[in-house]
């Protein structure tokens, strides 16, 4: 699948992260990944997006398409057939409000997409954030404000170390219904430059579910947040498993 060159600005983007012991996210993701470890955890999170003015690179904005969309995702390492180590994310699910997003995907743009309902609330540094997906299978609320440090329990240690980790992060691959290839895609930002988020409350169903990351498994570490930067969207080789 080769997309041209896709343009627009990300209003807002929320990484809400968590650490996993390795063990429990590795059976969720093809056997060619492994989990990107800090200090000895996997890192998962869901990116939650803005996207504005989405358009072929060069068109007018005026034609560019607005978007909530969100991706459960986790940092993830492989080798390709020359053995050259790769970084980027692996997306466990993608959830969007825009109909034209959701037949587009796995088809024309990367990365198949399932519909859900927003709900954004935001005023100066606030921020109050829901999403549920049609198929009742995942949900997300959290609320928050902009703050100036990462919180005491995170693993980071710092702003600058968790920049760090995740800007590297910008080839995400996805699996198709085919069930034998993976979509990849690869997002360039114009600026790198994110703010620690403090949440008052985080849920996401999908990492609650203690089926899946039984008790002591998981736990949420920080979140970061990035607005009103310029990017682009870039096809990426597709990946066979």
């Amino acid at each position: 699948m080769r997309l041209p060159t896709i343009e627009g600005i990300i209003r807002r983007r929320m990484l809400v992260n968590y650490r996993v012991r390795p063990e429990i996210i590795q059976p969720l993701m093809p056997v060619r990944f492994r989990p990107k470890l800090y200090k000895g955890y996997a890192i998962a999170g869901i990116c939650l997006i803005r996207l504005e003015h989405v358009r072929p690179k060069h068109w007018p904005a005026i034609f560019g398409l607005n978007s909530e969309n969100a991706a459960h995702r986790v940092a993830v390492l492989w080798d390709d057939e020359q053995g050259v180590n790769h970084e980027g994310v692996f997306v466990l699910r993608r959830d969007t409000d825009s109909e034209i997003n959701h037949l587009m995907g796995g088809r024309i743009f990367p990365g198949e997409q399932n519909r859900a309902s927003f709900m954004v609330d935001e005023s100066g540094t606030d921020i109050c954030f829901a999403m549920k997906s049609q198929d009742g299978k995942v949900s997300i609320h959290l609320i928050g404000a902009t703050s100036n440090a990462l919180p005491d329990s995170s693993i980071f240690p710092t702003l600058a170390a968790a920049s760090s980790f995740f800007e590297p992060g910008a080839l995400g691959y996805s699996a198709t219904r085919d069930g034998h290839r993976l979509d990849g895609i690869v997002l360039e930002t114009k600026q790198w430059r994110v703010e620690p988020l403090h949440l008052e409350r985080v849920h996401s169903s999908f990492f609650a579910n203690e089926d899946q990351f039984p008790p002591g498994t998981i736990a949420f570490d920080h979140a970061l947040i990035m607005r009103n930067i310029a990017h682009e969207w870039h096809s990426a080789p597709d990946l066979h498993i």
